[in-house]
């Protein structure tokens, strides 16, 4: 069995991004970087609470102190894309969160998969 490296992480086409419990950035993958900062620059030691605007900031914040996760769609400039933000544990220990923002069609199959008998 062939080891896998976790670098296929940085080139992922969809975005990436990694706080701890308070917030702050820990990591970017080189897409989440190329969208989210406008400028190629990254935010990792930014708290990404200060990035978001109301009413997302207050959404965020609860997120932080609940540990729940959230996905949603959005558009913007005429592309869609599904975004899935979740806690990560360390040992058991919550310890942030990750968001995944990975682009999606606007119309797609939806299958409805039945359990073997």
């Amino acid at each position: 069995v062939q080891k896998m490296s976790v670098d296929w992480v940085k080139e992922y086409p969809g975005a990436i991004t990694v706080c701890d419990a308070q917030g702050i950035i820990l990591y970017m993958n080189e897409r989440a970087i190329k969208v989210l900062s406008g400028d190629g620059k990254t935010l990792v030691g930014q708290n990404l609470l200060e990035c978001h605007p109301e009413p997302a900031r207050t959404k965020l914040a609860e997120m932080l102190q609940t540990q729940l996760p959230n996905t949603y769609t959005i558009e913007k400039n005429g592309i869609k894309k599904m975004i899935h933000q979740s806690p990560w544990f360390s040992g058991g220990q919550y310890s942030g969160f990750v968001e995944l923002s990975v682009e999606i069609p606007f119309s797609m199959p939806h299958f409805v998969r039945k359990p073997k008998v």
